[in-house]
């Protein structure tokens, strides 16, 4: 290639020109209706995203931080419970069973897919009320084996990046699951948005229930809530989006598929893997790069320079945030989690780049290897 273009991590203004002319219309009716929050949009949205999950309920939230922590409070688990996640997560995983009362129970990754290992699991499932397994970059955990551990104990899916995933041909797994719309998710939002999907009616009723203050009924509230509710606006976007997109995950299946290839024989690098079963969404494309932090890091800043939107996502794993020292784990205490840290580097990856983009990436990439 001869294009020195920049090519962006995520593109959302390509995103959004698909989109513009509906979306304005939608803005139109809310703005005419005067009705922000809740309304005919969000109920609208909600019945869609049911309907796209298998499931028979879907509740609207205010992020996807609050969505998590919805459905955990709508478990009723015992204060303090210990709750089993992976250390190998957006910090929002665990700030949510920390925010609902409980406690955060880390265990490490599998090595190959790097999504939360049933054999770390088993080891600590005495110390556990409920199980939080995370769809990690576009593919779903190991539910059979993890719903296989969870015996009675309730399985909560952090869905956050796997929007239109599917595992042995089923979208969900365990009793509820939450999902956040950040705009920069495969079904993204124009700010901040989240949703909980359940079949279960009781829990959807708890949840809307604690995400409106507790009340369903004005000036009563039966049970301690919070305000969590997703507004309007954020419904026009998210029903346009939505519509587009298993055409856009496909795009993003395409994209990965070009990248393999583009990758194959690239000495330092391994490309990522799909776990069987899956039926991955891509949501990140992720490679491993050798020779831990330092070198990740310097082709990093290599191809940023080179104007390549590359990432380094979670470069610090939960056990070693300073707001989760009083879990008591050290460095070495999740090896796998730890080395994905210091390893994983992320590539362009959305629905519109382009055959012309990814090999502008791969080019800059071999460029900083050889350096």
């Amino acid at each position: 290639m001869t294009t020195d273009q920049p090519v962006p991590l995520v593109d959302l203004a390509a995103a959004h020109a698909e989109i513009e002319a509906e979306v304005r219309a939608g803005f139109d009716r809310v703005l005419a209706s005067g009705g922000y929050i809740k309304g005919p949009e969000v109920a609208g949205f909600e019945e869609e995203y049911a309907a796209f999950s298998d499931a028979r309920h879907c509740v609207g939230a205010a992020n996807g931080t609050d969505a998590l922590e919805l459905a955990l409070r709508a478990l009723d688990l015992p204060p303090g419970g210990g709750v089993v996640l992976p250390a190998n997560t957006f910090v929002a995983t665990a700030e949510a069973v920390q925010r609902a009362g409980l406690r955060p129970v880390l265990v490490d990754a599998d090595p190959d897919h790097l999504l939360i290992d049933p054999a770390r699991v088993a080891e600590v499932l005495a110390d556990a009320v409920a199980l939080l397994p995370v769809h990690l970059n576009g593919q779903l955990a190991p539910m059979a084996a993890l719903l296989d551990l969870a015996g009675d104990r309730p399985v909560v899916e952090d869905a956050a990046q796997s929007q239109g995933a599917r595992q042995d041909g089923r979208a969900r797994h365990g009793r509820i699951s939450a999902t956040s719309f950040y705009p920069g998710k495969n079904l993204g939002a124009y700010g901040d948005a989240g949703a909980v999907v359940t079949d279960d009616d009781d829990l959807a009723a708890a949840v809307r229930l604690i995400g409106d203050h507790g009340s369903a009924r004005k000036y009563i509230h039966e049970r301690f809530g919070f305000n969590s509710r997703m507004d309007a606006l954020q419904a026009v976007v998210l029903r346009a989006k939505l519509r587009r997109l298993p055409a856009w995950n496909e795009a993003r299946r395409a994209a990965a598929a070009r990248y393999d290839g583009l990758l194959a024989g690239l000495d330092g690098i391994t490309p990522p893997r799909t776990a069987p079963g899956n039926e991955h969404v891509w949501h990140l494309y992720a490679v491993r790069v050798g020779a831990g932090g330092a070198r990740r890091d310097a082709l990093l800043a290599a191809l940023n320079a080179a104007g390549i939107g590359a990432g380094a996502h979670y470069p610090v794993p939960v056990h070693l945030q300073p707001a989760f020292r009083h879990l008591g784990h050290g460095e070495g205490a999740f090896p796998v989690a730890e080395r994905a840290a210091a390893e994983l580097l992320t590539l362009p990856l959305f629905p519109q780049i382009t055959a012309e983009q990814q090999e502008r990436v791969v080019e800059a990439l071999a460029k900083a290897l050889a350096a």
